[in-house]
């Protein structure tokens, strides 16, 4: 004779044991990996369920990949706190949520004015089993014609306004950060360098260089 399946109850909220923090369905959480060496998984709750006594929880998740888990690896553009969200979705015993945590969009990311332990961000869908990113493009800067990477310092171009890294036209790191006016090598002109000179005892009062670049 078949076993009845256990009736299981949909939860509005649950109480995260070790961090008494209330989690709801579209909450971002952080969960224990399955290697104490890895960093923690990071995941959106869908569902939380119990069992007919509240107990044995459980929650029903869709998994962001980071970087490195992804099939093509993390790459130079990838930011140290960037996400995929993945076509992956599970279900978890609730005893494995670490804590809570949030994915910001791309903009509301680099306009953060500190970025916590807690805070990731997605700019792309990724497809697990075949490796494809949506959007499968991206709008490229600098001479390197790469996607921006909000870690990385970069200077804008008074001319064009285009962004570009310190190290692709040869300009340190220090340099960048002192700097109250840049004209691209395609922008650059005698008419444009002496608007630098006029303007090199007096302060900019929109320093254009930063990690956190204004979008065009």
């Amino acid at each position: 004779m078949a076993k009845a399946r256990a009736t299981r109850k949909t939860l509005d909220s649950y109480t995260a044991k070790g961090i008494n923090k209330s989690i709801k369905p579209g909450d971002c959480v952080l969960m224990r990996p399955s290697e104490p060496s890895k960093p923690s998984y990071v995941a959106k709750v869908e569902k939380i369920e119990s069992d007919a006594r509240g107990a044995n929880v459980k929650v029903h998740v869709q998994w962001y990949y980071r970087p490195e888990e992804s099939i093509g690896g993390r790459r130079q553009f990838h930011g140290i706190k960037e996400v995929f969200l993945s076509d992956h979705h599970d279900v978890q015993s609730a005893d494995t949520i670490e804590g809570k945590c949030t994915v910001h969009t791309f903009k509301t990311y680099t306009k953060l004015d500190a970025v916590g332990n807690e805070d990731f961000f997605c700019r792309f869908e990724y497809n697990s089993s075949t490796g494809a990113f949506n959007p499968d493009r991206v709008a490229v800067y600098c001479k390197c014609e790469m996607p921006y990477n909000p870690d990385d310092l970069m200077v804008q171009c008074d001319g064009c306004t285009d962004w570009f890294h310190p190290a692709c036209i040869d300009m340190a790191p220090e340099q960048a950060k002192q700097l109250e006016h840049f004209f691209c090598q395609n922008c650059s002109s005698e008419e444009q360098k002496l608007l630098q000179n006029s303007h090199a005892t007096s302060r900019h009062t929109d320093l254009k260089v930063g990690t956190k670049r204004r979008r065009r």
